[in-house]
């Protein structure tokens, strides 16, 4: 296929998930939803998949599949695109942390020319392929350079998200391939002290979409020496509903009983562990904080951090309530994947 004909097909592929979305909003009780059904299997499958949780994740697919958006991503990639690339087989190692977390990846793949060979994650194994379905059933040149796999072999490059400790096992066992091995990182805050309670409210997404467990959700705020968090968990109250949520609130009661244990000071609203601590790595319902004197010498400690921060929001970041809200050109790990693609071989 053409770029042109790969990138016309892509935005339809975004309108007819678009539309299955409308109509589960205008009709939730429709037995013939598709989608509806693939988010109930997700769901039975990882109830950290909720039908919310995956409606938004499939939102933010749409969002990236606008033609107006797709142009000026690809423009950025005229000089390398291909109508007549030397067709690679890239394997893909998805993630099953939050939904659909491995579409960048595909679609990358797709845009490129080369063939996507995918190993889904056993905690998202529904989504991904629904969409590919859809998108088969708009585009049937497309069935060509995608297939699905249990264990990657017979490729000529990959792409592998996962833990440090995956990540090492990546490694080794693709060392023979052009790679793009990705590890654990996380997201966090600067705040000023001047927050407004939209600026909290919006944080609150940053922090809980998707119950904290993307590499994009903030796992740590930076805050004023002296500062106090009042303000904050009046707002974040709003967000109470998290405790109906049982996978979620185990761990809140689990990490709140070995911190009283350990006699490890923290600050709580019954539902998330605010802790004084150094590393920005936390787990679910536990967020880390940290004190700073001078904005400058925290830069500098930042830097120092880069490979461990994903995305950063607030004082000199992005806008508070968009670290889920990836653009086509948010590459993970600040790895160009298309550019990467490009120079696979044409």
């Amino acid at each position: 296929m053409k770029i042109i004909s790969r990138i016309e097909a892509l935005a339809k592929w975004g309108s007819a998930i678009g539309a299955l979305l409308d109509d589960m909003a205008t009709s939730p009780n429709n037995d013939q939803n598709a989608l509806a059904a693939a988010i109930q299997k997700a769901y039975l499958k990882n109830n950290w998949f909720t039908v919310n949780n995956s409606i938004k994740a499939l939102g933010e697919v749409c969002n990236m599949l606008n033609k107006i958006i797709l142009d000026v991503w690809i423009n950025n990639y005229h000089d390398d695109l291909s109508d007549n690339p030397d067709v690679k087989k890239v394997g893909i190692i998805m993630a099953g942390n939050i939904p659909a977390v491995g579409f960048h990846d595909l679609l990358c793949v797709l845009v490129s020319g080369h063939k996507a060979v995918i190993r889904t994650s056993s905690d998202d194994a529904f989504l991904i392929p629904f969409l590919v379905e859809v998108l088969l059933n708009i585009a049937p040149d497309f069935e060509n350079q995608i297939e699905f796999t249990q264990r990657i072999s017979d490729i000529d490059a990959v792409i592998a998200t996962g833990s440090n400790n995956s990540a090492r096992y990546f490694d080794y066992y693709f060392a023979k391939y052009p790679s793009i091995v990705r590890r654990n990182r996380n997201s966090v805050a600067v705040l000023s002290g001047h927050e407004t309670a939209n600026d909290f409210r919006a944080l609150g997404n940053d922090i809980f979409d998707y119950f904290g467990l993307g590499c994009r959700n903030v796992a740590k705020l930076y805050v004023p020496h002296g500062y106090v968090f009042d303000p904050f968990f009046a707002v974040i109250e709003e967000r109470a509903s998290l405790m109906e949520h049982n996978k979620y609130m185990n761990n809140y009661d689990y990490h709140r009983a070995l911190f009283l244990l350990d006699g490890i000071p923290f600050l709580t609203n019954n539902f998330l562990i605010l802790r004084e601590n150094e590393p920005i790595a936390t787990p679910v319902s536990v967020v880390h904080y940290e004190f700073y004197d001078d904005i400058n010498t925290l830069e500098e400690q930042l830097k120092i951090k880069s490979d461990e921060i994903q995305c950063r929001v607030g004082l000199n970041g992005l806008p508070f309530g968009s670290s889920q809200q990836p653009g086509l050109m948010d590459y993970a790990d600040g790895v160009d994947v298309l550019q990467w693609l490009t120079g696979l071989g044409f």
